[in-house]
């Protein structure tokens, strides 16, 4: 295979990556009461030093009551935490790598399964489940806690920042009219209007982190409750979206899928990430079973992936269909996967199994 467009260098403002390899955001819940331990910093330095282009972090939270729903989830807003990451981008700078913190909300989530629960009640666009509607001056305050969290970011040596807007957490809670019943300026009918919660996060994350710095939004079409529908049912309504987000800050579209080769729209081969480069000239990162032949809902039903030619993700690479590659639960199980695409080691790919979710290797 010729995998030389997978070993590029990617330049754009402040991320300069030695290849298009992304290790992608996976919640570990390993960084006891919110604090990243020598042992998640020792994680991300295997994987710097492995080859791994850039790592974007598990999910992160920012400086909410409720943007948690578990206690082992680590936050972004704390001195501890904070103390904690530094370790974290200091190990994978020393070794090479590039990094961005995923910035979270969970928005209004059931119940962790352990019964712990948050200092106060989940909160989301309109008052669904167990949660309530937020007010104004939650908003505000969660909009200007993501730029505090991206600006301790800047600080602190990461390379970017990515917002978590997919898989049903706040922000694409905001995005989807059955959990965005407002009737102020952050609800409405149409997809632009319910994005503009998302574009306002954008807006002040760069406002506080400068033009130089890159920063990345990680949307999807599907949620874990929801593996079927589309969020944005024509490329118009995706356009909808993401031109505002554009014009709003975000540099790089993280597009999230269950198969990265799906079309997703009839009568092209395009991805979510081929569209979303095609509409709006962005940079787009691609995701979705790279390596493995089960999507990632398998992990709930606890079935296994086994490794698979990573053929497809090549020709599509060089087509210029995407920018950047995201793996994740390849990545997960073996630190040394990028090292042996390069080294033309595909044999020794291992497959996947939930098993993996409980250790940090």
């Amino acid at each position: 295979m010729n995998i030389e467009s997978l070993f590029r260098p990617f330049r754009l403002k402040s991320l300069n990556t030695r290849n298009r390899f992304v290790m992608s955001p996976m919640t570990r819940s390993c960084s006891p009461a919110g604090i990243p331990t020598a042992d998640v910093a020792n994680y991300y330095r295997r994987r710097a030093e492995a080859e791994v282009g850039l790592i974007i972090s598990e999910g992160t939270v920012i400086d909410r009551p409720s943007a948690a729903n578990e206690p082992d989830v680590p936050d972004f807003h704390r001195d501890q935490s904070l103390a904690g990451w530094q370790k974290v981008i200091d190990g994978v700078l020393e070794a090479g790598g590039q990094m961005a913190p995923q910035l979270w909300h969970i928005g209004i989530q059931e119940n962790h399964h352990s019964g712990w629960l948050p200092p106060a009640p989940f909160e989301g666009p309109s008052g669904i489940g167990n949660g309530r509607a937020m007010t104004d001056a939650d908003i505000a305050d969660t909009i200007a806690a993501f730029g505090r969290s991206a600006a301790h970011a800047k600080k602190m040596g990461f390379n970017s920042v990515e917002v978590q807007g997919a898989h049903g957490y706040l922000i694409d809670q905001f995005l989807w009219e059955n959990t965005n019943k407002r009737t102020d300026f952050f609800g409405g009918k149409t997809l632009a209007e319910r994005s503009r919660f998302a574009v306002e996060i954008a807006k002040e994350i760069r406002k506080q982190v400068g033009e130089d710095f890159a920063l990345m939004m990680r949307l999807s079409q599907w949620r874990f409750s929801d593996y079927h529908n589309k969020l944005a049912k024509s490329p118009g309504e995706l356009e909808s979206l993401l031109i505002p987000l554009a014009d709003a800050g975000i540099d790089i579209f993280h597009c999230s899928t269950r198969r990265f080769w799906d079309p997703e729209f009839e009568g092209s081969d395009l991805n979510l990430a081929g569209w979303a480069k095609k509409l709006t000239g962005k940079a787009t990162i691609t995701v979705g079973a790279v390596g493995l032949d089960n999507d990632v809902t398998t992990i709930f039903t606890s079935e296994g992936s086994n490794p698979v030619s990573i053929d497809e993700l090549i020709r599509r690479m060089d087509n210029n269909e995407f920018d950047l590659v995201a793996v994740g639960r390849s990545l997960l199980a073996d630190p040394y996967w990028v090292q042996k695409v390069k080294e033309n080691r595909m044999n020794e790919f291992q497959g996947f199994d939930k098993a993996a979710l409980g250790r940090l290797v």
